[in-house]
């Protein structure tokens, strides 16, 4: 039986409060990487919609700051301080937001550590399989242990984070980072079209947002950052809740329900995915 969240705490919309009686209102998210950058934008464009979102990362500080925005907006929130590379952990996780809320019906898998900026002869073995590690595998464990409580809810998301680099032009550098994400891509393809009976849509996205790492970057390295921003046709980074969360909340909506399978470029057109 599904339950609905333990409390709703819904708000008047304005200032990014949370507007009550919208098609995601009393929904449940899991959303990892959510300490910052792109996946704390996702978790605050979820709350706003009244969302309850648990935020799984390493570091509990950043997490709590996350959980602390996501109540502002008047949602509830939960913090679980987890290296999605423990494999082990990961159905536990899952459990606990069940526990926690009484039900599952999003699954963000955002987070990534391993190798990037290297060329392959220079890459480190064990952090290029960590990137595995972290990406497409944390990302089944956690799809798998999702699996029956998306499915219970008759109206189950999955969005796996990827990235342009799979289609750059010139990948070099982006070697490793890309073989990891193109192996998600292909597992988003194939749980799309395994569970989409079970009523579950698994679509991912490939987004360029100004998080922490990307930020440091444009403030150290101004010449080259004004150049990577000209090869963007809209000309500017996106914003990690305005641009990527926000278009996250639109992909989990009725008006794209017909969607399941698809990788969305989130990226001001840079890339060609063909």
């Amino acid at each position: 039986m599904i339950r609905g969240p333990r409390s709703s705490r819904a708000r008047d919309g304005g200032d990014g409060m949370v507007a009550s009686g919208g098609p995601l209102q009393g929904r449940v998210a899991l959303v990892t990487g959510a300490g910052q950058g792109v996946g704390q934008g996702i978790a605050l464009a979820l709350a706003s919609e009244g969302v309850s979102v648990a935020v799984v990362g390493r570091t509990l500080e950043k997490l709590e700051e996350t959980c602390r925005l996501v109540r502002e907006r008047g949602a509830e929130a939960h913090a679980i301080a987890c290296d999605v590379a423990e494999l082990e952990r990961l159905p536990g996780v899952v459990e606990e937001v069940v526990e926690r809320f009484g039900r599952l019906d999003v699954l963000v898998n955002n987070a990534y550590a391993g190798a990037v900026g290297t060329k392959l002869l220079e890459t480190d073995d064990k952090l290029f399989q960590k990137g595995f590690r972290t990406g497409p595998f944390a990302a089944f464990a956690l799809m798998r242990a999702a699996h029956p409580h998306l499915k219970a809810t008759g109206d189950g998301s999955i969005v796996n984070l990827v990235t342009s680099a799979m289609v750059r032009w010139d990948p070099t550098t982006y070697g490793p980072y890309a073989a990891a994400k193109t192996a998600l891509r292909s597992l988003t393809r194939t749980a799309a079209v395994e569970w989409a009976a079970d009523g579950i849509r698994v679509n991912a996205i490939a987004p360029h947002a100004l998080s922490p790492g990307l930020k440091w970057w444009t403030e150290n390295h101004p010449e080259e950052a004004a150049e990577f921003i000209a090869s963007i046709p809209m000309r500017r980074i996106g914003d990690p809740e305005q641009d990527i969360g926000r278009a996250v909340v639109a992909l989990l909506g009725p008006d794209l329900r017909y969607l399941t399978g698809a990788t969305l470029p989130l990226d001001g057109g840079q890339a060609f995915f063909g």
